[in-house]
């Protein structure tokens, strides 16, 4: 039978709270033209995205050196606590995270975006977020690669609002797990039509080089992928 595909990638739109981007129509019917097309400026580490650890490490591989091998592959999804405000330990992940295993994509799902939207200034100043003792736990495991339904990192609350800048060693997440070498799919969406606690994971960022970072489409096939023996 043909597994289901969950789309889990935040649309790229116009007026978001958070992300500015600029589309224009370079091209259009309605002026004149015989073809339409579309121009687009907006950050690579806006809407649903995927992290290189180059975007916080001076010396930290691009996307140049990221393969589809290590953004695709069987993935654990653990359900975790998402109240507000809620900081997620590392007993959070000993309760949810049994099929967690070497070179596996772990997908962090809290359900958040059903209790905020991502378009509203709350989805980002209420959030759980991850404590670095959760993250050492992750990669503790050996997985290639994370995506996350909740904006990760305490921090990330004062980037929106602009409240203060935050100290880099306060990014949690990029430090713990990025700058090893662990994937990161930032801002995910619609993890609670998930059915497999091992589905396959597709991140598929647009193959640009050298960067720290780029757009992406993410999916699942919610379909059980056997264990490692």
């Amino acid at each position: 039978m043909t597994p289901s595909i969950v789309d889990l990638s935040v649309a790229v739109h116009d007026g978001h709270c958070r992300w500015a981007i600029e589309r224009v129509l370079a091209r259009s019917y309605e002026a004149g033209d015989t073809y339409q097309a579309t121009q687009m400026t907006m950050s690579f580490h806006s809407f649903t995205h995927m992290d290189s650890p180059k975007h916080f490490d001076r010396d930290g591989f691009t996307t140049t050196e990221i393969t589809p091998e290590m953004t695709i592959g069987p993935a654990a999804v653990i359900d975790l606590p998402g109240e507000s405000n809620r900081a997620i330990t590392a007993a959070d992940m000993d309760a949810s995270g049994a099929d967690v295993y070497p070179d596996d994509i772990a997908i962090l799902r809290t359900k958040w975006d059903q209790q905020r939207s991502v378009e509203e200034l709350n989805f980002w100043t209420n959030a759980p977020y991850l404590e670095a003792d959760a993250c050492r736990w992750l990669y503790d495991k050996g997985i290639k690669a994370i995506a996350y339904d909740f904006p990760q990192d305490y921090c990330i609350r004062d980037y929106v609002t602009g409240a203060r800048m935050p100290e880099w060693k306060e990014n949690t997440s990029h430090i713990e797990l990025l700058l090893k070498g662990v994937i990161m799919f930032e801002y995910l969406c619609n993890m609670g039509a998930i059915q497999s606690k091992r589905p396959l994971f597709v991140g598929l960022p647009i193959k640009v080089e050298d960067s720290d970072g780029a757009p992406a489409r993410c999916v699942v096939f919610d379909q059980e992928q056997p264990a490692p023996v």
